[in-house]
C-alpha cells in the first residue's frame, strides 16, 4: 500500500484547512501516477491515526475529494481511486524534472511579434434594471478599506517613486504577493518572475492569443465560448476549432480527436465555470486535456476568471496547479472579487513566455497603474482581498438561489436551466416555441434592460437558444422585481 504517513505533509501554520491540505496532496498522487485508478485507500479511522489527526477531518477530504470525482466509495468494500480516471505512468524525480518546475522553459513554440496595433471600441448603456451576463455588485466593493491604503500609500514621499515610470511586468510588491496569494490559494508553484501583472484577464487573453496564434495557427474552444475570447483570437490572426462542451466540460477526445488530424497550437478553456454555460470541466477531463498538451505540445490558455465564486464546495484548483512542463497559461485578476473598475489581473507562465508578453504589453499599455497595484498588494498580505471574497461568496449564493427559485416558480414553462455550482450567471435556455427578439422588445417596454444580441452567444450556429443571466449584480429587491417584470414580459407575448 502507498505510505501515505511518509508522504503526506500538513502544515498547521498555513492559511487552509488541513482536510483540502489532504485533498491537494491525494489529488497530486493520482496525477501523478503515483495512486493509479482503483487504488484502495486507507480507512479514515487508519488514516487519521497515520497522520496523527481527527477522523473527520480524514472523512471531510474524502467527501471532498468523491464531490470533485478524484475517488469513489464501494459499499462493503470501500474507498477507491476512481476506475474512471486515466492511466498516469509515475514520473520518476530526476534532474530533469527538477529542472522543469521551475518553468524557465516552455513545452510549447509560440510567435515572436515586435509590434502592434490596437483597437479599443467601449459602449455603455443604463436602463432601470438590467440582467447582465454574470457581473458583480460594484455597490458591495471595499470602498472603504481601498480608500485608505490608497491615501496612505500616496501621502509618504517615499512612495512617490511609485508615481513615475515602472516595471513593464508590474508593481514589484503585488507580484511578491500575488506569488505566495496563488501558490497558497490555487496550489501552484511558480516565482516572481512567473508573473505578469495585467489590466484584468482580458488583457492576459490578448497577449497570450497574440504571441500563440499569428501566421493562421490553430486554437480550440467549445462549441459554446466566451465571444471575446473567440474576436481576440480571431483578430490574433488565429483559425477556431471548436469541439462540443457537455455537463463535464470540454469534450476532450473531439480535442484528441483533432490534434491528430490538425497541427493544435492552443486550447482555450474555463475550467472552472465554463463561459457561457458554466459547467465545471471534470478530473477525468483534466487530466487527459493536461496529456493532450504534453504530447502534442500545444498552450492550454487557462481563463480562470471567477475561481473564488464556487457554492457547493472547496474550489477545484486548476489546470496551472499541474502543470510540471510549462503548458498552462493562467490567466485570472481581481475585477470579478472587488468591482469591474479594479483592472488588475494576472498572467502566470514559464519565464520565457513572460518576458516575450512583458516586452509585447509595453506596446499596448506601458504599465499598469502603479498606486493600485501597490494598493491590491497591501490587500492581499493583510488578508482584506480574502475577507472581502469570503464575504461577497455569502452574499453572492443567496442571490444564486432566490434567482433559481423565483425563475423556476414563475417561469418554468418558459426557461429550462440548472442550478450553477458556482460563477454569477444561470444559463438560461429559451423555449423554443418563443423568441429572443421577442422577449427583448417587449422588456425594453418595461425598462428590462437584458444582454444585447442574444446570437452572441451561438458561436457556431447551433440554435441551443441560451443566453447568462447574471444575478450577482442584483439585490434580493431587484431580483424580485426582475423576475417580477421577466413574467409580465411572457404574459404579454403569449396574450
Amino acid at each position: 500500500m502507498f505510505p501515505f504517513k511518509n508522504n503526506i505533509i500538513l502544515d498547521r501554520n498555513i492559511n487552509r484547512n488541513l482536510y483540502l491540505q489532504l485533498c491537494d496532496q491525494i489529488i497530486g498522487f493520482i496525477k501523478s501516477g503515483k495512486l493509479p485508478p482503483s487504488t484502495k485507500l486507507p480507512g479514515s479511522r487508519k488514516l487519521a491515526e497515520n497522520l496523527s489527526i481527527h477522523r473527520k477531518t480524514v472523512i471531510a477530504s474524502y467527501e471532498e475529494l468523491i464531490s470533485q470525482g478524484w475517488i469513489e466509495t464501494i459499499p462493503a468494500r470501500g474507498t477507491f481511486v476512481s476506475s474512471i480516471l486515466p492511466i498516469v505512468n509515475p514520473l520518476g524525480f530526476d534532474r530533469s524534472f527538477a529542472e522543469m518546475k521551475t518553468k524557465d522553459k516552455s513545452g510549447f513554440t509560440f510567435s515572436k511579434r515586435t509590434h502592434l496595433v490596437r483597437k479599443l471600441s467601449i459602449s455603455n448603456t443604463e436602463q432601470t434594471l438590467k440582467i447582465d451576463d454574470g457581473s458583480p455588485d460594484h455597490r458591495l466593493a471595499p470602498i472603504d478599506e481601498i480608500a485608505k491604503i490608497y491615501r496612505n500609500i500616496s501621502k509618504k514621499m517615499y512612495n512617490k517613486d511609485l508615481l513615475t515610470y515602472g516595471s513593464i511586468y508590474g508593481n514589484i510588491e503585488l507580484r511578491k504577493a500575488l506569488m505566495y496569494y496563488l501558490n497558497q490559494t490555487r496550489g501552484l508553484d511558480i516565482k516572481i518572475d512567473n508573473i505578469l501583472i495585467t489590466r484584468g484577464s482580458q488583457m492576459g487573453i490578448y497577449l497570450a492569443g497574440q504571441l500563440l496564434l499569428s501566421n493562421k495557427n490553430r486554437v480550440i474552444v467549445g462549441s459554446t465560448n466566451y465571444i471575446t475570447a473567440d474576436n481576440t483570437f480571431i483578430e490574433s490572426g488565429g483559425i477556431i476549432e471548436r469541439v462540443p462542451v457537455d455537463e463535464e466540460g470540454l469534450d476532450t477526445k473531439c480535442i484528441e480527436k483533432l490534434c491528430k488530424s490538425k497541427e493544435i497550437k492552443a486550447v482555450y478553456v474555463t475550467s472552472h465555470h465554463h463561459h457561457p454555460t458554466t459547467v465545471t470541466l471534470s478530473a477525468k477531463r483534466r487530466m487527459h486535456l493536461l496529456q493532450l498538451a504534453q504530447h502534442y505540445n500545444f498552450a492550454i490558455v487557462e481563463d480562470d476568471y471567477d475561481y473564488d465564486f464556487h457554492y457547493s464546495n472547496a474550489p477545484i484548483l486548476p489546470l496551472a496547479s499541474n502543470d510540471n512542463k510549462g503548458n498552462v497559461i493562467y490567466i485570472g485578476g481581481f475585477t470579478k472579487i472587488i468591482a469591474p473598475a479594479m483592472r488588475i489581473g494576472y498572467l502566470i507562465a514559464s519565464k520565457d513566455f513572460i518576458d516575450e508578453a512583458a516586452s509585447l504589453r509595453r506596446i499596448i499599455d506601458r504599465q499598469g497603474d502603479q498606486l493600485l497595484e501597490q494598493t491590491i498588494a497591501q490587500m492581499i498580505t493583510s488578508g482584506d482581498v480574502q475577507r472581502h471574497s469570503n464575504k461577497v461568496l455569502k452574499i453572492y449564493k443567496t442571490r444564486r438561489d432566490l434567482f433559481c427559485s423565483l425563475l423556476k416558480e414563475k417561469l418554468n414553462p418558459y426557461f429550462d436551466f440548472r442550478i450553477p455550482n458556482g460563477g454569477m450567471a444561470v444559463w438560461t435556455k429559451l423555449n423554443k416555441s418563443y423568441h429572443w427578439d421577442d422577449i427583448y422588445r417587449e422588456a425594453k417596454k418595461l425598462h428590462l434592460e437584458l444582454n444585447p444580441n442574444w446570437r452572441r452567444y451561438d458561436n457556431n450556429n447551433s440554435n441551443h437558444n441560451g443566453v447568462r443571466m447574471g444575478f450577482a449584480a442584483l439585490n434580493e429587491d431587484e431580483i424580485r422585481e426582475v423576475i417580477n417584470r421577466l413574467e409580465k414580459v411572457m404574459n404579454c407575448i403569449n396574450s
